[in-house]
């Protein structure tokens, strides 16, 4: 029990070390976009949104119901959607398409 304790402790310490960018990225993969997609876009949003902003947009890989592997750009952006923030919906729309177009 305190082996499991100290794991989780210990990911809990390394998570808080996270740069915001890292944290977007994987939760933008949790979500089910492609690696290089989440990358581009991750490096993007930090740049133009804010922590909460950010933390809202994280919260989109607690979604459930779909195969959360084989997300197309659209798809997340339909999940974005339902954040009712047009400022996040505006910098994910813009860097959704510039980064499947470079993909």
């Amino acid at each position: 029990m305190k082996r499991v304790a100290l794991v989780g402790l210990t990911l809990l310490a390394l998570s808080a070390c996270a740069t915001p960018e890292t944290r977007i990225r994987i939760a933008l993969t949790d979500a089910g976009l492609s690696k290089p997609i989440a990358a581009c876009m991750a490096d993007r949003m930090v740049d133009r949104l804010s922590l909460v902003q950010l933390n809202r947009l994280n919260g989109l890989k607690k979604l459930h119901g779909q195969d959360m592997r084989k997300v197309t750009v659209e798809e997340f952006l339909r999940r974005t959607r339902s954040l009712q923030d047009p400022e996040i919906l505006g910098v994910a729309t813009s860097s959704g398409l510039i980064c499947a177009i470079q993909a």
